[in-house]
């Protein structure tokens, strides 16, 4: 190798490490602000923020399926509502606390996902989000059908609801770990088996990809990260019920913070639910009005900034350390 080309390629690792220095520099600001906010905000901020921070939980787990997988699944509610009952039963039938019922919840909506590939992974496309859909909206039918864990009308938490400064960290916490599993499993095979999956699954499977397992995992995971975010749900309302637990409107706005922020973004998902839970909360005494922007707000973003707002922004000139979050990953 020649000492010009040497040069460069040295350059250009150079240059690559200073960005992702930049990069980690930018998000352990971000961390440090999110980290001091309820020590001086009020605690309808604080509120404010732990939805922000919830729903970009899952928006990030669904972010690894849809953004990176290509995996469009409307079933959300079905985990979510899932990881809710079992944080309920844990905390009711043993009296285990609420975070280690959280990581049984993520496990039970993990278990769960995996039963259910074997014929979701059957479907493909358009198929696929509405056997999801499907799925998610017969598990609740069934639910308030069911007098096993309440009916219709729920079972109540017997331990004490978190306080708005537990539940805001439990949050942060939720979302950190959230966004360092998208980012881990890019950087693993199992992130190029689902780039690979999401660009063409036949090639993919021709070139001697195991599509189904790939998909399994990233499945398995998001499902685990939405059964964690049910738990803190149910914990922070100290009861449930079938109707809320497995509500269609869970999916919709999953969705809708997932495509706003930027699909295939590490940032995008956090940058969406700040935008779209504002936005709810700036125009709550509007509601018809709230539902008008949003779906104009929506289709605009669809149509005009395919990449979302973060991946826009981005280029438009934001300074390079956030460039590089914003920028799409495969």
């Amino acid at each position: 190798m020649s000492p010009a080309l040497t040069l460069a390629r040295g350059r250009g690792l150079a240059s690559r490490g200073g960005r992702r220095a930049a990069a980690g520099a930018a998000f352990l600001v971000l961390g440090l602000v999110l980290a001091t906010l309820p020590t001086f905000a009020s605690d309808y901020t604080v509120l404010v923020g732990y939805r922000v921070l919830e729903y970009a939980a899952l928006a990030q787990a669904w972010n690894l399926l849809a953004g990176y997988g290509g995996l469009v699944s409307l079933g959300s509610a079905a985990f979510i509502g899932i990881g809710s009952y079992a944080t309920a039963e844990i905390t009711i039938h043993s009296g285990v606390p609420l975070v280690p019922a959280m990581l049984g919840s993520g496990a039970a909506a993990a278990a769960f996902a995996v039963i259910v590939s074997v014929p979701l992974f059957r479907l493909r496309g358009l198929y696929f989000a509405i056997g999801t859909l499907t799925l998610a909206e017969a598990l609740r039918i069934w639910m308030v059908n069911w007098n096993g864990f309440g009916g219709a009308s729920g079972q109540f938490l017997t331990d004490t609801a978190p306080g708005n400064h537990e539940i805001y960290y439990l949050s942060l916490v939720v979302l950190a770990l959230a966004t360092a599993l998208v980012a881990g499993v890019l950087r693993t095979r199992l992130g190029v088996g689902l780039r690979a999956v999401r660009d063409n699954e036949d090639v993919a499977q021709e070139m001697g990809l195991s599509t189904f397992r790939t998909k399994l995992w990233a499945f398995a995971l998001a499902a685990s990260v939405m059964g964690a975010v049910g738990g803190m749900q149910a914990a922070r309302l100290s009861a449930i019920e079938p109707y809320g637990a497995f509500n269609l409107q869970w999916t919709i706005d999953i969705v809708n913070i997932a495509i706003v922020g930027g699909l295939g973004t590490i940032a995008g998902p956090l940058a969406g639910a700040a935008f779209v839970i504002i936005l709810g909360e700036l125009l709550a005494d509007y509601p018809e009005l709230h539902v008008a922007i949003t779906g104009a707000i929506l289709i605009a973003v669809i149509r005009f900034a395919p990449r979302g707002l973060w991946g826009t922004l981005a280029g438009a000139g934001l300074p390079a350390p956030l460039r590089l979050l914003a920028r799409r990953r495969g």
